[in-house]
């Protein structure tokens, strides 16, 4: 995954620095050399391979993607336990370095890795959080482009909540370019409220889908972290739904979770209420509830 986030800054031209840092150094080194091998093609960029977290030091952002690869039949929660002391531990050592950096999360499960670091060590959540949902937004967007025959780049549309089982998209907000969604058509394609929920269920279980079919996700997620970095380090005022600690969302605090949030070289700097269906906020409190019950877990 870490390679692929890495790959998507090269040809996106994201960076003028890129150092990767992995247990396995040769590993690290060999993945730096063959990104290098491809720069002259992706313009100028500085790519190397650190020995220990101190070589990262002076970082403007840190993603973190350290952890235990997610099983075909494994749930993302599934995973705490073994990345929980991986991720969460290395923490204070890369804010030593770069006590500056914005630390992005995306290891599994990110949103209660995001919460038990930002608990554990009394961080500001505006500077450590998840990736969240903007992967997952991202799925829905080529899902509906797919089936209404579309431009991805006309679809206005979230998923919020868990980065998991308990993820949902807000219909209510949902448009196709200014439309809402229900009431787009095209050439008789239309969608119900039966199409929506299949299309959520399909979203929710892509990246499981993907796993069974290859191994592991990295192509989508290393786009979709990528544009979180750049966000950050172009001070873009883009509104992603990455996953903050949150302090009275909708009367939701101390959790992580996917909420529209402002991004820019401040981090997390400000999420952004939606007016949210009364079936839309029940299933916020439960996303909630699932993250803070997998937190209590590991206390």
């Amino acid at each position: 995954m870490g390679s692929s986030i890495a790959y998507a800054s090269l040809i996106r031209s994201s960076v003028t620095d890129l150092m990767l840092f992995d247990l396995d150094h040769d590993r690290a080194e060999a993945e730096a050399q063959d990104l290098g091998h491809g720069a002259q093609h992706a313009g100028s960029i500085r790519i190397s391979a650190a020995a220990n977290l101190a070589e990262t030091g002076n970082s403007d952002v840190v993603v973190i993607t350290a952890g235990a690869k997610r099983k075909p039949d494994q749930t993302r929660l599934e995973l705490l336990a073994i990345n929980e002391s991986i991720v969460v531990d290395m923490i204070p050592t890369l804010l030593e370095h770069s006590p500056e950096a914005r630390i992005v999360i995306v290891s599994n499960p990110c949103d209660v890795l995001a919460t038990r670091a930002v608990m554990k060590h009394n961080l500001d959540p505006k500077q450590v959080f998840s990736s969240g949902n903007v992967l997952d937004t991202a799925r829905l967007a080529w899902v509906l482009a797919s089936r209404l025959e579309v431009s991805v780049e006309s679809i206005h549309a979230m998923v919020l909540g868990e980065h998991g089982d308990s993820q949902f998209p807000v219909w209510s907000q949902a448009r196709i370019g200014d439309v809402p969604i229900l009431e787009y058509s095209r050439q008789g394609k239309t969608l119900n409220q039966s199409d929506l929920d299949e299309i959520a269920e399909k979203v929710k279980t892509s990246g499981a889908s993907v796993i069974a079919g290859k191994g592991a996700t990295n192509y989508g997620i290393g786009l979709s972290t990528i544009r979180i970095v750049e966000a950050i380090l172009n001070d873009e005022n883009l509104v992603l739904p990455v996953s903050p600690v949150l302090d009275d969302y909708l009367g939701v605090s101390g959790v992580a979770l996917s909420v529209p949030t402002l991004i820019n070289a401040s981090g997390a700097a400000e999420t952004k209420t939606l007016s949210l269906s009364e079936t839309e906020m029940s299933k916020l409190v439960a996303s909630a509830k699932a993250i803070e019950e997998s937190v209590q877990s590991l206390s």
